[in-house]
Parts: C-alpha cells; structure tokens; sequence
C-alpha cells in the first residue's frame, strides 16, 4: 500500500478530509454545518408529478428542489416498498458497482426490459428512495429506489437477492469463497455485495456484519411506516465516520484529526466495529492549523483556479460548463532541447499526471473531453492515451475513457455523485454573473457616449452629469476624453464626470444638471 493517510480538520462550522498519498493531496471532503451531504441518505418521499414523455418523475423528499427519479431506478414490483423484491441471481449483477454505493451513492440498478413510468407509479404515491446524486445547481437531487446500505465488509441490498463480489477483489479463488461464504451465511432473501475490505475476512465478521445491516435495514422499515411524508428515514454517517468506513479500512493505514471531540467519536465508532484500527487514529495537538502543518492549503488554493502551471512552463486550462468539462493543453513557455514533436509529448505527458490529478482533487464528474497539443506520430499518440488510462487507475470513482481522436482530442466520463470542489468552495462572480468576462474599459466608454446621445433629446438643463466606476472615469478623463470633447461640442453643454466607487464597472448613471 502508497504511504497514505488521512487528516481531518474537524471545526465547529466545517470539516475538512483529506486523503494524502505520498505526501501530495489526492482527494478532498468538504461538509458544512446545515448544508451536509445529502448523498446516501434514505427519505420517504411522495411523487409529485410523472413525466411519460422523459420516463421519469420528480418527487418531494423535503428538500428545497424536488428530487429527479429515473424509470430504470424504479424497483419493479407491486408489492409494499418495505419488502424485497425476488429477482434471478446474475453472475455480476451490482458487484461493478459496489465501491460507488458505499461511497456514499447507490449501487447501479440491473438491466431489465423498457417498461413505461406509468405503469410503474403515479402522481402522490409514497416511496422509499435513496439520494444516489447530490442536488447541482439547478439541478435537484438523483435518487433510486434501490436502497443499498454499505458496511464494513458488506453492502445490503434490499431490493435485490443478488450476491455480488468488488471487482478490486481479482483473485478468482478469493472471489469464490467469499461469494458462497456469504451464500450460505444469509438466512434471507436480501442481496449482498461484498467489499474489498473483506478480502481473506473469515465467516464470523461476515455473521456480525450480516446482522447488523440488517438491523440498520430494519430500523428504516420502522421508521418509513411511521414517519411524515416527506422526511429523512436514515441519514448517511457525516463526513468524518465515513472516512474510516471507506478509507481508513482500505485506502490508508493512518488517520490524524485535529479536534479531541472527533477523535473520541472516531474511537468510540471503531470501538464498536474495526477495534483493531484503534492505534491507527492520532490526535493532532499542533500549534500549527492542521492543513498548513501538512502543506494542504496551496494546493486546494490552486485546485480553484482555471490555470494551472505545469513544471516543464507549459500549462493547463479547466473550463466548466454547463454540458462538460473542457481541458485544454498547451505548452506555455516551453520550448524544449531537440525538436518540437519531443517537447509536444513531453508537455502532453506532464499534463496527463497533472489532469488526472486535478480531476481527482476537484472531483469532477460527467463528460471530460480533453483537448492535448496535436502529434503527429500515431505512437505518441498511444502513448498518451495509455498514460491517461494508468493515471486514473487509483480513482476510486469508475471512469470511462475513449482513444485519442483524429482531431487530438480525448473524452471520458467520470461517475458523479457530488458537486465538484469550485461548486462547494466557490460562487458565480457578481460582476459578470458566471459569464467570466467583463466589458473592457473602451467599450463601456463607447456604451457611454450612445446613453448620453440617446438621452440628451429630453433633456432641458444646461449640463449633462455622468456617474461611474472611478476606473472608467479615469479613462474618459484621460485616453477616451475625445469623447467628452465631442459631446461638450456637439451638445452644447458641459459634461461633468463624478467618480463612485460604490459602482460596478459596468454601472454608470446620465443625469441632467439643472444648474
């Protein structure tokens, strides 16, 4: 295992994770107090309105956006949301899945045969559903009726009877024996996925942890029949605990944390589940932040930016929007020793590591179409592509990535279940409103000038007064203030100019002047 560790920075407004290999920030876990993660949490929900024509339906969860409900996420069954649907065991079924649900999302719902919304449910129906994606921007919350309720060893799944292994799990053998261990230990109808933290694991923590699941699964039966419509059922651990869940089980043999009251609730859940990982908890007492001591801030800070820097001089630009994420490479103030398809490659390679890093960190999901500097050699080209592809071997969520194209470009798709970290971290500029740009100076001028010709026809007074963002003023003072003279000219009237740094840049008031 890469020498790999987990810090926490537990404050009373935020909670910070982070997940460190060889000494370099890999992943970040942001939750606020009042906006925590609504991923993997269960809610009783009431369907609001059916959409046939998307085969979808949204559905009130008590969430401010309604939550997005898909046709295949639907469990086919006309019997009571509390109980399990019987379904044929598949070879694989849910086991490609079985990191992502316990990461917070919901395991893949198996393919089965078109079947239209409505036959399925309808307008004020009452659900059992799981948020399988957090809300987006406008987007509201994707959920699914495939509860999946991840352990340490194990993953429940209720709506299925299917037996499925991680697919990290590669050793065929191990595979096996897991799978009928699990097999002849349930004494129910539920489905199971095994984790990877259960490799070489013997029967009796797969006993203990069958019986737990299904009591957690049993407490959400409870509360669905006697709980309001709509609210939440089971709330998902908060960002902490699911940190030793997922990671510190099998991702990283050490977690620091820097608040005395995490770490006793770190302890006290090992305490009951993973004893054995106790000594790997430390409390961090530094005078130091925790972040700073670690070297963690820059790198987040730079984890924010649309450039960034590669140490060759070349560098990258990470665009999102609305559809995808772009990523443009280019060689900045590269310029090699030999020749120019050697220093092509170089920076192309440099900027593979980088992307993939930048990916991970930011967390960002959907479609990513990367635009590399264009080589010549279709072996360059290879090489490329296959560097992209082992970058992206240690990510944990499932990506999915095509050969390079004829035009130099690479698309991908990465799983999404949170926002990206500029989504969590950031919001659109107030100036421009999201746009990223603002009008320059000389066009703002230029706007100026038609107002004041557009409006001076109504006006009676013997001067014209203009309000505006000191910058601007400046500038019609100074290299645009033939247009001050052309006015004063053609007007007959003066033009009197009153800075205001309470204006935006774009901002800028024509008044007429009574005097």
């Amino acid at each position: 295992m890469p020498n790999k560790k987990i810090i926490i920075n537990d404050m009373p407004h935020e909670t910070r994770v982070a997940l460190i290999e060889e000494g370099d920030i890999v992943e970040l876990f942001i939750e606020r107090r009042g906006a925590s993660d609504s991923s993997g949490n269960i809610y009783k929900g009431r369907v609001q309105r059916v959409l046939p024509g998307m085969q979808a339906a949204f559905v009130d969860i008590g969430l401010t956006q309604a939550a997005f409900l898909y046709v295949n996420d639907i469990v086919h069954t006309s019997h009571d949301p509390l109980e399990p649907l019987i379904s044929e065991n598949r070879d694989e079924g849910y086991s490609q899945e079985s990191d992502a649900a316990a990461n917070g999302g919901s395991p893949k719902a198996p393919e089965k045969a078109p079947t239209r919304i409505t036959e399925l449910i309808s307008e004020g129906q009452e659900l059992l559903v799981q948020v399988s994606k957090t809300p987006m921007g406008t987007k509201g919350a994707r959920i699914t009726s495939y509860i999946s309720l991840p352990g340490r060893f194990l993953v429940l799944m209720p709506a299925s009877n299917h037996i499925g292994v991680s697919r990290r799990i590669e050793d065929e053998a191990e595979r096996t024996r897991l799978r009928e261990m699990v097999v002849e230990l349930r004494t129910d109808t539920l489905g199971y996925i095994v984790r990877t933290a259960a490799e070489g694991v013997g029967p009796d923590k797969i006993i203990q942890e069958i019986a737990f699941l299904k009591k957690v699964w049993a407490g959400v039966q409870q509360k669905y029949e006697t709980a309001p419509t709509p609210s939440l059922v089971h709330q998902e651990l908060d960002i902490s605990l699911r940190a030793v869940r997922d990671l510190l089980v099998h991702e990283a043999e050490k977690l620091i944390i820097d608040s005395r009251r995490g770490c006793q609730e770190i302890c006290a859940f090992l305490d009951t589940f993973i004893p054995n990982l106790k000594e790997t908890v430390e409390l961090y007492e530094g005078s130091e932040p925790i972040f700073d001591h670690y070297n963690l801030e820059g790198d987040i800070f730079r984890a924010l930016k649309r450039k960034v820097w590669l140490k060759s001089g070349g560098y990258i630009i990470i665009e999102h929007t609305e559809a995808l994420v772009a990523i443009d490479v280019n060689t900045g103030r590269y310029v090699g020793k030999h020749n120019l398809e050697e220093t092509i490659l170089k920076t192309n390679l440099e900027a593979v590591k980088e992307i993939a890093y930048q990916i991970r960190l930011r967390d960002i999901g959907g479609i990513i179409i990367i635009d590399f500097i264009d080589m010549e050699k279709k072996g360059n080209q290879e090489k490329v592509f296959n560097a992209l592809s082992e970058a992206f071997a240690k990510d944990r969520s499932k990506t999915h990535i095509l050969p390079m194209s004829e035009m130099g470009l690479i698309q991908m798709t990465r799983k999404r279940i949170r926002k990206p970290l500029t989504r969590q971290l950031c919001a659109p500029c107030f100036y421009c409103e999201g746009e990223g740009h603002l009008l320059s100076g000389q066009t703002i001028c230029y706007n100026i000038h038609r107002e004041i010709l557009r409006t001076s026809n109504d006006m009676t007074g013997s001067g014209i007064i203009l309000k505006l963002h000191p910058q601007i003023a400046e500038q019609m003072l100074g290299d645009e203030n033939h247009i001050i003279c052309s006015l004063e000219k053609s007007l007959g009237r003066q033009v009197t100019i009153y800075p205001d740094s309470r204006f935006h840049l774009e901002e800028y008031d024509v008044l007429e002047n009574q005097l």
